[in-house]
């Protein structure tokens, strides 16, 4: 049966995140984006009202969220501000490997630490040379005992100065290229693990993206995630759960983006009348909430077959890839609306448009969600 009807308990989740993003976020999210300071502050109330790490099982101490609930509770997170919203999902993106392939212990340990006090976690994968190559990485992991000893560098990570650990991805046989790849669960204050520095970036200036050394970093064996050489497949399953929240984060923003324009075009008037009686400007609202909302439908779809256990690949790639597209488009509009007063930094348009350009990059660029959907459709092709 097919129904699109939000629950109560979803409806809760929805109230309870926009009033967090109206009260918590909005107010704070201009000052954040000029200094470009962390939101630890409002992470640690996001904490306090449950809203982060979602999809942490009940066991573990969270929520237990499903894909659903998370990516309803992250459009309206982005809704208050993209760059704050990704920093609260960096919990989230570091948790969900650890809870889809971590024991029992691990989960225990780690989970536990953001979920019994205020904590953050990252996930580290993307290097300086490698970006979208994942079997490409070059951090090594070389089994010493009962340990791993680490070295390699890390780059664009999000948060990673104010982690507890990290999900830290390193080839452990170089020769298989993906197949040689590992993940381990590295605490921050690991001797040989540093943060170097945080990026100057144009937009979500708040997320605190990182860079991360690791110089002999050793880290008990314990900490595999799986086994060796089950990395690829780890990174994949988890974008799979997190990229409909990616997406639904660019919905968010979107949505925030035509809110704007729709209240300037009531407001401002040229020829005698509000310009939202001009048909131009119509047309250009109505693509909006158009695009919106199919961005949105791809996404809860992509979630629902999450949710089932189902293969969700090309779904969420073909989210994210949308919402990405979509999200650039509809502020590129927002802000032709407001005309001259969208390119003020007094209007809230320009740091939209900053803030979105994003989502057509990290998790995945959108070149590389369509190489995903077009090899799934030649796959089936050949079958």
């Amino acid at each position: 049966m097919i129904d699109f009807e939000l629950t109560d308990e979803q409806r809760s989740i929805q109230a309870l995140a926009h009033e967090f993003a109206e009260r918590e976020m909005r107010p704070v999210a201009a000052e954040h984006d000029r200094t470009g300071e962390f939101p630890l502050e409002v992470c640690r109330k996001a904490y306090e009202a449950g809203l982060l790490a979602g999809s942490v099982p009940q066991e573990y101490g969270g929520s237990g969220l499903s894909a659903l609930d998370c990516t309803i509770l992250r459009e309206e997170l982005a809704w208050g501000c993209a760059g704050i919203s990704t920093a609260m999902g960096a919990v989230e993106l570091a948790c969900t490997p650890v809870r889809l392939a971590g024991t029992a212990a691990q989960k225990r340990e780690f989970l536990g630490q953001v979920t019994a006090e205020f904590g953050l976690a990252s996930y580290a994968l993307t290097e300086p040379d490698t970006g979208s190559d994942v079997a490409a990485i070059t951090t090594r992991a070389v089994p010493h005992g009962d340990e791993y000893v680490l070295n390699g560098a890390k780059r664009w990570i999000t948060g990673a100065a104010f982690a507890r650990w990290l999900v830290v991805f390193a080839s452990t046989d170089p020769d298989k290229r993906g197949h040689g790849l590992s993940a381990f669960i590295v605490p921050r204050d690991t001797p040989g693990l540093s943060v170097p520095r945080k990026e100057d970036m144009m937009g979500q200036r708040a997320s605190a993206t990182c860079e991360v050394l690791l110089e002999d970093v050793r880290v008990p064996a314990a900490n595999l995630l799986g086994s060796e050489g089950a990395g690829f497949k780890i990174a994949m399953e988890t974008f799979n759960w997190t990229r409909p929240g990616v997406a639904s984060a660019a919905v968010g923003l979107a949505r925030s983006a035509m809110e704007h324009a729709v209240g300037y075009a009531s407001e401002r008037h040229s020829f005698g009348q509000p310009i939202g009686q001009h048909q131009a400007v119509q047309l250009m609202l109505a693509n909006m909430d158009v695009s919106i909302a199919a961005a949105r439908h791809l996404v809860r779809h992509a979630a629902w077959l999450a949710d089932r256990g189902r293969r969700n690949s090309r779904e969420a790639a073909r989210a994210k890839a949308f919402a990405g597209d979509m999200v650039m488009a509809v502020t590129t509009d927002a802000l032709q609306v407001f005309g001259g007063a969208g390119y003020s930094r007094d209007y809230p348009m320009e740091k939209l448009m900053r803030d979105a350009k994003i989502f057509q990059i990290y998790e995945g660029t959108s070149e590389i969600q369509r190489l995903i959907i077009a090899r799934d459709l030649l796959a089936q092709d050949r079958a």
